[in-house]
């Protein structure tokens, strides 16, 4: 054993071996400092490395929201969910994301499902408060009726 393998606390089997980053925690900092296109690079070789993580596919759909890359985002929340059903964050942010594409329905079933196994904690409390009060705020809107058009008719 060499000395400096020694020194490095290495063993004598043919030298020192090159660590693998921790992308996930890497991304995280990233998305600290606002720069979440390279947040997702980092998410991406995270999730290389653990391709069936739902808290990273989680984390990489926030990171395309916050992009405007809501499709993305909604591909990268219902992966995470077929991972784990009962991922509150993902049906969170799933919800909201439905809601802003026009699909209450979709929004609402969401949001209950995060309603049904909420996060606890002195933070969660706050977006608990935001899902019930956005599923109350649903449940009394009105059924709007769609009329069909008049083809024409004047």
């Amino acid at each position: 054993m060499s000395w400096l393998s020694r020194m490095l606390g290495g063993k004598s089997d043919g030298g020192l071996k090159p660590q693998r980053l921790d992308y996930l925690n890497e991304a995280l900092a990233l998305e600290r400092q606002g720069d979440f296109d390279a947040a997702l690079t980092s998410y991406r070789l995270a999730l290389r490395d653990h391709p069936n993580d739902p808290r990273i596919l989680q984390n990489m759909a926030i990171a395309f929201s916050r992009t405007g890359r809501l499709e993305e985002a909604v591909r990268a929340y219902r992966r995470a969910l077929e991972l784990d059903p009962l991922l509150s964050g993902a049906h969170y942010g799933l919800a909201f994301l439905q809601l802003r594409r026009g699909d209450p329905a979709e929004g609402a079933r969401h949001l209950q499902a995060f309603l049904d196994a909420p996060p606890s904690g002195a933070e969660a409390d706050r977006w608990v408060r935001h899902a019930r009060q956005t599923l109350e705020e649903l449940k009394a809107a009105p059924v709007r009726d769609v009329a069909p058009s008049d083809q024409g008719e004047a």
